[in-house]
């Protein structure tokens, strides 16, 4: 069984005109939300044996906020820059490259590209995910490459206003 979260980065702010798209930071809010999130997904005993991030700012550090309430190592965190720009093709070949021997791993990205993803190996429609939205996927099988819609089942879809 594999297992993979997909989760949006959180609110970016855009306070800062001379800074590129990718050098955006996240706001308050966006702190707070990741934050919340990565208590949320504790709650729920998740443990990732990898996060894989976008090399974006606000990417990264979603990841990072979300992996401290997971006790999972920061330093660990996977920065791939094909994430940054990537259609829903190119995410699934990032964790086509998966090693075998993972088998919970988390994604995080950006939208459309992110949503369009989650809903290409959902089971079940997924609404456009919100920033700091996370969707979990089971899949019955050993191998990353094998993974699909077919071996999915959606275990949750989780976002912050469901806990504001």
């Amino acid at each position: 069984m594999k297992t993979l979260y997909i989760l949006r980065h959180a609110k970016s702010s855009w306070d800062f005109e001379e800074l590129s798209d990718h050098d955006r930071p996240l706001n308050n809010r966006g702190r707070s939300d990741a934050q919340l999130m990565g208590e949320e997904l504790s709650n729920r005993g998740i443990t990732p044996e990898l996060i894989v991030s976008s090399s974006a700012v606000r990417a990264i550090t979603t990841a990072t906020l979300v992996s401290r309430e997971l006790n999972y190592d920061a330093e660990s965190i996977l920065v791939n820059d094909k994430i940054y720009g990537a259609d829903r093709k190119e995410l699934l070949e990032v964790v086509h490259n998966t090693p075998t021997e993972v088998d919970k791993m988390m994604l995080v990205g950006h939208n459309e590209a992110i949503s369009e993803f989650a809903n290409m190996l959902s089971p079940e429609h997924i609404a456009s995910l919100p920033t700091t939205g996370v969707v979990a996927l089971e899949f019955n099988c050993d191998s990353w490459y094998d993974i699909s819609k077919e071996n999915a089942s959606l275990l949750f879809y989780d976002f912050p206003k469901n806990y504001k």
